[in-house]
């Protein structure tokens, strides 16, 4: 699977997960997930593996050889199962942005409407009370009765 094969290169190449992490930008523990197959990076990150594990991404992709025997179809098969998976990692990860941005879209609306409902309030509250022109106005008026 993906998980090994990516295992198996970094070892190739004498590299921890510390160091190919830091060559990714990513954290150690991005790479432990990749290598047990809990997550897979996304296409950019795919590629920058590979260049810097110094292998092509099909390698990074093909199912290891347990023997000679394993035909055609299932080396294709294993394959398309690690496309599958890459894909459903994908989907899910997309749901969490949408999810996301909604919750987020969700709270910027509610504030819009919390403060124009505030402010709705606020004209209507103080336009009951008199202002200081009115206040003028009543006392011109109480002056020209005296």
């Amino acid at each position: 699977m993906l998980g090994e094969n990516i295992k198996t290169y970094r070892q190739k190449k004498g590299y921890t997960q510390e160091e190919v992490a830091n060559r990714l930008h990513v954290t150690r523990q991005t790479i432990s997930k990749w290598e047990k197959n809990y997550s897979v990076p996304d296409a950019e990150v795919f590629v920058k593996l590979a260049d810097v594990l110094e292998v092509q991404t099909s390698q990074l992709l093909e199912v290891k050889v347990d023997s000679d025997v394993q035909t055609t179809e299932e080396k294709q098969n294993a394959y398309a199962e690690q496309l599958a998976h890459i894909a459903e990692q994908m989907a899910i990860r997309n749901r969490q942005r949408k999810r996301i941005w909604k919750t987020i879209g969700i709270a910027f609306a509610v504030i819009i409407v919390v403060c124009i409902i505030l402010i709705v309030m606020n004209i209507a509250f103080f336009s009951a009370y008199p202002t200081t022109e009115d206040v003028q106005t009543h006392e011109e008026t109480i002056m020209l009765e005296e």
